[in-house]
């Protein structure tokens, strides 16, 4: 009745890594959290306020830069692919704050007396006004 099952096929084992290939990994791993920390941390001081527009950019530029280095070492050491889909995400979000830091730069004014007239509104109509104040204040077409 106890019969002791069979393995159904050869499993796949992966070969233990060697020190070398452990520090690579644990290295790519800690430039992976740095590089989600400063997309994140960019994101939020953005929304913070709008006078730390230089920090934001900073973290930009690092986030952008760290997604690069990240890129070619998970393609060139074959590292993780959860890393891969992370970092090419964060890519994407870097990209559109890098458009965002440009016409938050190119209406600065703006984009500040809005910030601090929704800080000071209290109601649904109050925080409506500011946006109006805001649509009214942007050129509404190009040349």
């Amino acid at each position: 009745m106890n019969s002791t099952p069979q393995p159904a096929g050869q499993q796949r084992t992966k070969p233990p890594l060697s020190e070398a290939a452990k520090a690579s990994l644990a290295k790519t791993h800690t430039l992976f959290r740095i590089f989600v920390v400063s997309v994140l941390g960019a994101f939020f001081v953005y929304q913070l306020d709008i006078n730390y527009l230089w920090l934001t950019a900073i973290l930009t530029v690092a986030s952008l830069t760290l997604g690069v280095l990240l890129l070619v070492r998970a393609a060139r050491l074959k590292e993780s692919r959860l890393v891969l889909i992370g970092t090419i995400s964060g890519l994407v979000v870097s990209a559109i704050m890098v458009l965002l830091i440009l016409v938050t730069a190119l209406f600065f004014e703006h984009v500040r007396e809005y910030q601090a007239c929704a800080g000071r509104a209290l109601t649904q109509q109050a925080q409506s006004a500011c946006r109006v104040q805001l649509q009214e204040s942007l050129p509404s077409q190009l040349p």
